[in-house]
């Protein structure tokens, strides 16, 4: 990121840096329904107890979490609101424990809560396994978080969403001092407390541990993390890691960094020193801190110790050394809210994935695409969401040729090989994934998750490339410009689709090995290779079959269609009138295979 756009992140009023945000996650629930809250056990533990909390964040939406409370003085006393990291516990986990359980010793009603995806809310519960069908924590985030991209919004607004009804449930309890609530929590858990920073205006402190940084040590690093860390156009919007803390300002905020964290400490100190300019600016000198210590990423003893200190000084007026004594945390299960350890087979739940297939199937009948007037409408509509990056095209000058061409991405060797014998010219987009982080993420989906952090997709740049390959083909002196056809196998089929739609002078255009359509990408709780075709709030518009209007009457076929999952699709979304559907059978030449599509007369 440039240093004119930090400037303008550092001069955004709060109300600005919310409002976006807010946008970018495609808004928050509008309605407060019932937590429907109770408690299904409790024990005690000197100092404290543990009641096992269960309340719905949204209607049917349940939340398993700890709530630890002191004993042996009725209070009111403050409150913490404790966010787990990406533990396959979640609350649960050890050293989160040990903050829960110090924090209760020292006079803090505690609400401990499990995030979706990890410990007792497991969203990919298999019963006969007992394990998650794609991996707790990070693989459920962007699991459920590519999909809720498609319809306009981002999984980060369910954790944002639990985050303000547990505090509405802390408001619920004679035991918290309403004015004296704060978050804290590490890694995943240090995102949430930066994220309810700038929602929940009721917190009085927030501590985020081995989150904060800046994006451009993140993206030259390990690169975009999980799929609630990403917000739509928050980088194109001129937001960085600093708004979060902006958005809290005056309020008490403490950054607490490992110096050889995945999270950049370069990026850290910067954002830190920014924030401190700012606090100035806001008459709030020294309210936000920094502490860093040297080693890897986790919320280490000495961490923990600074977020006590912390606390105590903006909680309750106390400022001096806290050191942490030895504790026995407890076994999972004690923990447990849920008979099984799983809201699923315990309780049932709504999740992540079934609300917003639900809210896709709300807003699908309403795509714009469905009220476009014309073809050109329509046409502007996908240019809107697809934004090609732009290009350098160069003019046809020479006369027309006789030959055939063909824009193919994504086909085999063997095949292109076959078509260059039979004379048919050819420009092949072939483009690898860029590169991606250093963190372990897929480079296809971190380079994804960059596009939309910038509110482009990695569609932008497909399209962008077979723009400039038909313009280069049809500017070549043997090939006949009316005659050019477009071809993308696998994902690219995809972008084929889309380019097809865009240029009017494509011949024709075959889809192969391809998903049919977006809004079965979220009908369906399992997909796989998504990332590289979402473009964020697409169904809002339009979807792959509506391109088929600005298509027809050119010759498109889908050749073995595919499901989210790689199945055989029947494709049933398409008008056979105008898309030819058909298989392609095992060992076939490609003359043989999809002569009557390379033969097909030009239409317009």
């Amino acid at each position: 990121m440039t240093s004119f756009v930090l400037l303008l992140a550092l001069l955004q009023p709060p109300g600005d840096i919310k409002a976006k945000m807010e946008q970018s996650i495609g808004g928050l629930p509008g309605v407060r329904a019932d937590l429907n809250a109770r408690i299904t056990g409790t024990f005690e533990r000197p100092g404290y107890r543990v009641e096992k909390l269960l309340f719905e964040s949204l209607p049917g939406f349940r939340v398993t979490a700890n709530l630890y409370v002191p004993t042996g003085s009725e209070g009111p006393f403050p409150a913490v609101l404790g966010v787990a990291g990406h533990s396959d516990n979640g609350k649960a986990y050890p050293n989160y424990q040990k903050v829960w359980i110090t924090l209760a010793r020292r006079g803090y009603v505690v609400l401990a809560y499990d995030p979706p995806g990890q410990g007792e809310r497991l969203e990919y519960f298999d019963p006969e396994l007992g394990l998650s069908r794609v991996g707790p924590g990070v693989n459920e985030h962007i699991t459920a978080g590519v999909q809720c991209l498609l319809t306009g919004t981002s999984i980060a607004r369910y954790f944002i969403w639990d985050g303000i009804r547990a505090v509405d449930y802390l408001l619920t309890r004679k035991e918290v001092d309403p004015a004296r609530i704060a978050v804290a929590g590490n890694s995943g858990g240090g995102t949430q407390a930066a994220y309810l920073a700038v929602f929940e205006p009721r917190l009085a402190a927030a501590v985020s541990s081995c989150y904060i940084t800046r994006w451009r040590e993140l993206m030259d690093g390990p690169g975009p993390q999980d799929a609630e860390q990403i917000f739509p156009g928050f980088l194109g919007q001129g937001l960085d890691f600093v708004d979060f803390i902006k958005g809290f300002a005056p309020k008490p905020f403490l950054v607490t960094s490992a110096t050889r964290d995945f999270f950049p400490i370069a990026g850290a100190r910067a954002t830190f020193e920014a924030a401190a300019r700012h606090y100035e600016s806001v008459d709030a000198p020294g309210r936000v801190s920094f502490f860093e210590f040297d080693d890897t990423h986790g919320w280490s003893q000495p961490r923990r110790e600074a977020a006590y200190r912390f606390l105590d000084k903006y909680l309750k007026g106390v400022d001096a050394e806290v050191h942490e004594e030895p504790i026995d945390t407890e076994p999972e299960s004690l923990l447990w809210v849920t008979p099984t350890g799983q809201l699923a087979p315990s309780f049932g739940t709504e999740t992540v994935f079934s609300m917003n297939r639900a809210l896709a199937q709300r807003i699908y009948p309403t795509r714009r695409a469905l009220a476009a007037a014309n073809p050109q409408q329509l046409r502007q509509l996908i240019l809107q969401r697809v934004a090609p990056a732009p290009l350098h095209l160069v003019a046809r000058t020479s006369p027309r040729g006789s030959r055939p061409g063909i824009v193919t991405s994504g086909v085999p060797e063997a095949d292109l090989a076959e078509l260059r014998a039979a004379g048919y010219v050819l420009r092949v987009v072939n483009s690898p994934i860029p590169q991606g982080g250093s963190a372990g993420y897929s480079p296809a989906y971190q380079a994804a998750a960059k596009e939309w952090l910038n509110g482009r997709s990695l569609l932008s740049w497909r399209v962008s490339e077979l723009t400039s390959a038909f313009y280069d083909l049809a500017a070549d002196p043997e090939v006949d410009p009316e005659n050019i056809s477009v071809w993308g196998k696998g994902n690219a089929g995809v972008s084929a689709l889309l380019f097809t739609a865009l240029e009017p002078r494509v011949a024709r255009v075959m889809a192969e090995d391809t998903v049919t359509s977006w809004f079965v990408c979220t009908q369906s709780h399992l997909h796989s290779n998504l990332a590289e075709i979402t473009i964020p709030g697409v169904l809002l518009d339009f979807d792959l079959p509506d391109l088929v209007k600005v298509i027809a009457p050119r010759p498109m076929w889908l050749v073995d269609p595919r499901t989210p999952t790689g199945a055989r699709s029947p494709a049933v979304e398409y008008p056979r009138a105008f898309v030819q559907l058909y298989e392609r059978p095992e060992g076939w030449p490609v003359l043989k295979a999809f002569g009557a599509w390379l033969n097909a007369p030009v239409l317009r």
